[in-house]
């Protein structure tokens, strides 16, 4: 009776070291939106707070930005048990018109798993919004200042999310709007006619909650004129669909879902073409209150998903089964699964895949 209590008691223990260590770098938040930054007002900063959840010191030995445009920098002192440091990101905007999606991956002494974190936001130059010059892409006889619509994100959980775009009729005839094609979920508000050397804005509303689809979008619109030169203008439409999470409180964090992965970034080396990859992640609900993993969404038709269990209790486990196949594919790939869940901290992440495919 004693030995069963005893095996009893490490079991439980173990246990909870094992969900301690779960997620031994915890960052309060793994992806920042910096919504709109002005191109004129420099580099846009960010610090990621990081805590140190394991009973011995951990250094952060290395952070790679996705591109030049972001430079980190970090904590470089180990962090103590139960101690705070911070991934910082400055994303550097200048000639970097348009909406932005950076990843940093971070890099321990803990172990050989990269932690990746997220920075997004749109670069907006609001002095020469209305100036002819700025408007680059010709549809025709009309002139946008961008090729397709991208709303960024927008939320299955709220009202539908309106963007405004601008376009310019340099010529001297007025051009009249017909018809619109799109989506039922997307509508296009545009008016009934562009007078001549004026501008006029195009209204994007798009509804998530019609789509009821996580994750990224791509859609097309079309737009009728009488414009002899292109009377059908066609354009993509770009959102990525999330859920809203209102701000909570320490206390209410302190009682949420967390999700934690087994690993962010997956390295299978150099492999032969033809070959398929297959690699289990364990998504693990360290958090207190249910988890409810809402859509897995990869970034290529190679890349296949089996989500595994929808809903954890809190200590809760279960698989992704993932599955890269290499057939047609040669040189570096870097491939990527997007998890959205109602963790409110993070309720979406990224697992990244490399390989380098050879013949």
């Amino acid at each position: 009776m004693v030995r069963m209590k005893l095996l009893g008691l490490l079991f439980v223990l173990s246990q909870l070291a094992f969900a301690q260590l779960a997620e031994p770098l915890f960052f309060r938040e793994k992806v920042h939106d910096f919504g709109d930054i002005k191109e004129a007002d420099g580099p846009a900063d960010f610090e990621f707070i990081v805590t140190n959840k394991t009973t011995r010191p951990v250094k952060i030995l290395s952070v790679k930005a996705s591109c030049g445009c972001t430079t980190p920098g970090w904590t470089k002192e180990p962090i103590a048990p139960g101690g705070n440091g911070f991934v910082k990101a400055s994303y550097n905007p200048k000639g970097r018109p348009g909406y932005f999606n950076k990843t940093l991956a971070v890099t321990t002494d803990w172990d050989g798993n990269a932690l990746v974190l997220q920075i997004k936001g749109n670069v907006v130059n609001p002095v020469s919004e209305k100036d002819p010059s700025s408007f680059s892409v010709a549809k025709g006889s009309l002139r946008f200042k961008v090729n397709s619509f991208n709303l960024n994100k927008v939320f299955i959980n709220r009202a539908p999310t309106a963007v405004s775009f601008l376009m310019h009729n340099p010529t001297k005839d007025s051009i009249h709007f017909s018809g619109i094609v799109s989506p039922n979920y997307i509508n296009v508000i545009a008016p009934r006619v562009i007078a001549p050397s004026s501008t006029a804005p195009i209204k994007i509303v798009f509804d998530a909650q019609m789509k009821g689809q996580y994750g990224f979008v791509s859609e097309n619109v079309e737009l009728k004129t009488d414009d002899k030169e292109m009377p059908e203008k066609s354009f993509s439409v770009y959102a990525t669909v999330e859920e809203y999470f209102p701000k909570l409180s320490d206390a209410e964090l302190a009682n949420a879902p967390i999700l934690s992965l087994s690993a962010n970034v997956v390295k299978f080396g150099n492999v032969k073409a033809g070959t398929v990859l297959d690699r289990e992640i364990k998504i693990t609900n360290t958090g207190k209150k249910e988890l409810t993993i809402r859509h897995a969404q990869s970034n290529c038709s190679c890349l296949t998903i089996a989500p595994g269990q929808r809903v954890l209790k809190p200590g809760q486990e279960t698989l992704v089964k993932i599955s890269l196949n290499t057939q047609g594919r040669t040189g570096p790939q870097n491939k990527s699964v997007t998890i959205y869940s109602t963790d409110p901290q993070s309720p979406v992440q990224r697992i990244t895949f490399t390989a380098g495919v050879v013949n």
